[in-house]
């Protein structure tokens, strides 16, 4: 509640449409570890790409697949996981539904690149998960709000 100088204690501006600091936590807490993890992605792909001695190949593991070609899924991923984050620093809401879309794809994608570098993709999955949780749970706040208006 805020006083004014004239006359009685308002109410601050309620409105489904407002920014409330718990949402604007979240989805600021969804961006940053979207562009932390689709940069991370980056550096992996561009390793991967590189051919970098960083990772290792594990033999008769049930996922195969060329270093190069997932060095380049790594990379795509993790540029367009970079742009949503930052499109969700201005409001865009496109980027939520983009956000938990990518962010279950890239931990698919670490999932499968297990075998060859297990602790960062164990990490990155991490992240993918946090992101998806901030995301949703950000929605989960605006339902409420959505129907105490109607």
């Amino acid at each position: 509640m805020a006083s004014t100088a004239n006359g009685p204690r308002v109410a601050p501006d309620a409105t489904p449409g407002s920014h409330h600091p718990f949402r604007l936590g979240w989805t600021a807490f969804a961006a940053v570890l979207m562009i932390f993890g689709g940069a991370m992605a980056v550096f992996e792909g561009i390793a991967a790409i590189a051919k970098s001695d960083v990772f290792i190949t594990t033999r008769n593991y049930v996922f195969q697949f060329n270093l190069t070609g997932w060095g380049w899924i790594h990379l795509v991923i993790g540029i367009v996981i970079v742009l949503a984050g930052c499109a969700l620093f201005t409001g865009a809401e496109w980027a939520r539904v983009v956000g938990i879309v990518l962010a279950g794809l890239g931990a698919l994608a670490n999932f499968l690149w297990l075998p060859h570098y297990p602790l960062w993709s164990i990490v990155l999955i991490a992240i993918d998960v946090f992101i998806i949780w901030a995301l949703c749970a950000d929605l989960q706040w605006e339902k409420p709000q959505r129907e105490k208006k109607v």
